[in-house]
């Protein structure tokens, strides 16, 4: 998939920090590294993100394209999120910011 780029980045981290930026994202997508996730699941493990920001923070990961959001068609309707290719590509990043947090942590 191709992205049209409407803005003009210095370096290639503002890109970076623009998709992933912010409290919630980078959370979000640590979760989704340990496998698919409902909603109510992801609520679970970050309970103080509010469902309106969970919802939010969802549909701009799934539109830059580092989440999937898959659709069931059943009573209730049920709605999983996992990491696309895309967002899988992330891991390494996300593994080398949990320990430097852990190292930061234990110092």
């Amino acid at each position: 998939m191709a992205r049209i780029l409407t803005k003009t980045y210095h370096i290639p981290a503002e890109a970076t920090l623009e998709v992933i930026g912010g409290k919630w994202k980078m959370l979000i997508l640590c979760h989704l590294t340990k496998g698919a996730k409902r909603t109510s699941e992801l609520r679970k493990v970050m309970p103080s993100i509010t469902q309106k920001m969970m919802t939010q923070q969802l549909r701009e990961l799934e539109e830059d394209g580092l989440v999937i959001r898959t659709v069931y068609n059943q009573v209730p309707p049920k709605v999983v999120y996992e990491l696309s290719d895309l967002g899988w590509t992330l891991k390494p990043v996300l593994t080398l910011l949990c320990e430097w947090g852990d190292q930061y942590l234990n110092t």
